[in-house]
């Protein structure tokens, strides 16, 4: 499942040799170019939070999750994780993360998901230590959804290192 297709080119470099999958996108322009790219997957022109959190995309047991917003996963991995669908034994979640920017001009207060990292560590250490609160985060929501993180990696990356990258692997428990 990818949750922001755009023009479809991590589909090209990564899950092309996959013959389903769930995709979405806000875009008339790009829905039309990721349907045309993936004929056996489902595509939505949709917002991916909103349609995930409803179930769109249950059909499938998905066990990879792609989260590619402009800003903060969170909300995205919160409807997934917490919607009615299969839980595969095992969930492997990448993402590109751009919440790291916000943190970095000391706004992290300011984000709802954010709040419980603030009120642990402080505003203005996020920054420096956003792949350990995004690690913490990621073991917390897994394990509402009954799931152990077994593996872990991340890095910084982007102009002036704001944006993060990170993957997880999820165990069912």
């Amino acid at each position: 499942m990818e949750t922001h297709g755009g023009y479809g080119k991590i589909f090209l470099k990564c899950y092309s040799h996959l013959p389903v999958g769930v995709v979405f996108e806000k875009l008339s322009e790009k829905t039309a170019v990721l349907a045309q790219q993936r004929p056996g997957w489902s595509v939505y022109e949709a917002d991916c939070t909103t349609a995930i959190a409803a179930g769109v995309g249950a059909h499938l047991p998905v066990n990879l999750l792609d989260l590619d917003p402009y800003g903060e996963p969170w909300p995205v991995l919160d409807a997934f994780l917490t919607s009615e669908r299969p839980k595969p034994e095992r969930l492997v979640i990448v993402v590109n993360d751009g919440l790291r920017q916000k943190c970095k001009m000391n706004g992290a207060w300011s984000v709802r998901s954010m709040q419980t990292a603030v009120d642990r560590l402080g505003n203005a250490v996020l920054y420096e230590r956003y792949l350990d609160v995004c690690k913490d985060l990621v073991k917390e929501k897994a394990a509402k959804a009954g799931y152990d993180l077994r593996r872990w990696t991340g890095y910084y990356c982007g102009f002036a290192d704001q944006m993060t990258h990170y993957a997880a692997l999820l165990r069912r428990t």
